[in-house]
């Protein structure tokens, strides 16, 4: 796969302006990135930005925590996809996996893949929270569930994404999902590392600097 087809390039800082989101666009069909990921209320405006050409429009849902209700989450879902979201990055509800409700993570999860229509769903497990036994099983729940990708992490808690947890999570799905990398991947040996234990996107703001080496 062509290198930068790996990227998602990301803007989520709460201080993000509209002229930031089309920079992003604007870099993204440039460099032919895969996405361009960004929050709900922009969504609208990277689809305009990004008409004709085949980087798509992700976004985020329970962002950042994850802590929301399930319907709030359905909701937010729907509402993107209305907007013109074609990939959805989803937050688990970390608490309630911690606590054991794994039939109420995938019952969640799957209310959210039906919300998405169809559109790829990539579940954010928040894995710097979670011990390894833990980051199995939101892994196997996000499977149940029907999700397209399980995710490493928010970039917005503790840690971002590791080679152990990649290859943990890639050895736990196997080929029935995608894993994605995100948080803290800056260099092109970062990326790299990523993709040798099994990431098949990678989720940054510095997209730029990996593919242009």
């Amino acid at each position: 796969m062509k290198m930068s087809k790996y990227i998602d390039h990301t803007i989520l800082k709460a201080e993000a302006r509209k002229e930031d989101i089309i920079k992003l666009c604007q870099e993204a069909k440039e460099q032919d990135f895969a996405s361009v990921c960004v929050n709900g209320c922009w969504v609208k405006t990277a689809k305009e930005e990004l008409a004709g050409s085949d980087v798509k429009v992700c976004t985020v849902i329970g962002f950042p925590l994850g802590a929301m209700s399930c319907a709030a989450k359905v909701a937010e879902t729907a509402d993107a996809v209305a907007n013109g979201a074609e990939e959805i990055d989803m937050v688990i509800n970390v608490g309630m996996l911690k606590d054991g409700e794994d039939e109420a993570v995938t019952e969640e999860i799957r209310a959210i893949k039906e919300a998405c229509g169809g559109h790829v769903l990539k579940v954010i497990i928040e894995a710097c929270l979670l011990t390894d036994e833990e980051k199995v099983r939101a892994c196997r729940d996000s499977v149940n569930a029907g999700a397209d990708f399980v995710k490493t992490s928010t970039g917005f808690s503790k840690g971002g994404a590791t080679v152990h947890d990649v290859r943990l999570m890639k050895e736990t799905v196997g080929d029935a999902c995608k894993v994605k990398a995100a948080g803290g991947i800056r260099t092109p040996e970062d990326m790299d590392a990523m993709i040798a234990a099994g990431a098949e996107r990678i989720g940054t703001s510095n997209g730029i600097a990996l593919v242009n080496r």
